[in-house]
């Protein structure tokens, strides 16, 4: 029986979970006007939407968040194009977190000037797209794009950045937490990275359980394939069959 967890007054355990291939087929079915199969591909992705409202932690009312992230999740389903040739969640949870920072930005109780934020939403709007096109994305790029100063896109953004607490979690999943002090001395850490982080764990979620126990093994807990073959009793030829079989899966997922 699945253990029943709250969130944002939503039962986890009576949400649906589909397979990628599921997830294709109720997209198709919905965007040809089936109504059931919208409903479920919703219900389905609720856990993502929950699993972002968890990353901004305290900043403003957890059912609220909840509420703008469903807004973010339903223009994801709505923009969606099953051209795309990519996960679903790869393509909505940048769309969610977007909805969401505008939500928390619009909350903030500092009275900042119209020019500020106008030039705070250029700057952001402009570091997702050159982010999206390989770029760093830091402030002088930002400067160059949209003909300002370097000093006014910083103060910009700093001015629409909420203050946190370093004991903050950053992120959860399945009860497990993060606070901003564990991760403050990882440069690396940072949201784009966060957000590859989800899009990664959605598409283990396709690997068959040996291919990702293999995973596991080799790149998150540093085991040669040798090692790997005593510990799972297979050849060590079986194992580089497994990896190279897992990773070309992980390659599709994520293409």
């Amino acid at each position: 029986m699945a253990h029943k967890v709250y969130i944002c007054g939503v039962d986890t355990s009576s949400l649906p979970k589909l397979t990628r291939e599921e997830m294709s087929t109720y997209m198709h079915k919905l965007k040809q006007g089936d109504e059931d199969a919208r409903q479920t591909f919703i219900s389905a992705n609720l856990r993502l939407v929950l699993s972002i409202v968890q990353r901004f932690g305290a900043k403003c009312d957890a059912d609220d968040l909840f509420q703008v992230g469903c807004v973010g999740l339903l223009k994801a389903i709505k923009n969606f194009d099953e051209r795309f040739d990519v996960m679903f969640s790869t393509y909505a949870v940048p769309m969610i977190i977007g909805e969401i920072r505008r939500f928390v930005r619009d909350a903030n109780s500092l009275k900042i000037s119209r020019k500020i934020r106008d030039i705070a939403y250029q700057s952001l709007t402009c570091r997702d797209r050159l982010v999206r096109d390989g770029l760093e994305g830091n402030s002088l790029e930002i400067a160059r794009e949209i003909d300002v100063p370097v000093r006014d896109v910083e103060d910009a953004l700093n001015a629409v950045s909420d203050p946190v607490s370093i004991y903050d979690n950053v992120f959860s999943e399945d009860g497990d937490s993060i606070d901003l002090l564990a991760q403050l001395y990882d440069k690396k850490q940072t949201e784009d990275n966060w957000i590859e982080d989800i899009s990664l764990r959605e598409a283990l979620k396709e690997i068959p359980d040996r291919e990702r126990e293999i995973l596991d093994l080799r790149y998150f807990k540093g085991h040669t394939q040798m090692e790997i073959s005593r510990l799972v009793g297979i050849s060590q030829a079986q194992v580089s069959r497994l990896e190279k079989c897992a990773i070309e899966r992980l390659r599709k997922a994520l293409s």
